[in-house]
């Protein structure tokens, strides 16, 4: 099923990753800067996107991502989609917990805080 139909079928748009955050995203807002929101279709091309609490998500719904250097870029991508305080807690949640963080570490499934503003 296509993004298009899936989102208009109201089911969720599930991102493996905030790579695949920044291509989905990048891919709705070319449909949406041609004039046609609605149509998400294969794209190729490189992309300036940068995701930061306050910015609309136009697709994802869910994320799946691992946890991520302090201080990035990707936290600001994880706070945009749950929230500054959110992703706090679930990371001093997973020091305390040892978790694994970076590439090969633990993971966490994140639904979209719709909420979010801006840096709470």
């Amino acid at each position: 099923m296509r993004l298009s139909q899936q989102k208009k079928a109201g089911k969720r748009v599930i991102a493996v990753g905030t790579t695949s955050v920044r291509s989905i995203e990048s891919a709705a807002l070319s449909a949406e800067e041609f004039g046609n929101p609605d149509l998400i279709e294969p794209y190729f091309s490189d992309t300036s996107i940068f995701i930061y609490p306050g910015k609309k998500f136009r697709v994802v719904d869910c994320l799946i991502t691992n946890f991520h250097l302090p201080e990035s870029t990707l936290i600001m991508l994880v706070s945009a989609f749950a929230g500054y305080k959110n992703t706090m807690n679930a990371y001093k949640h997973a020091v305390q917990e040892k978790y694994r963080f970076f590439s090969y570490g633990d993971a966490m499934f994140i639904n979209k805080n719709s909420n979010v503003r801006e840096l709470e």
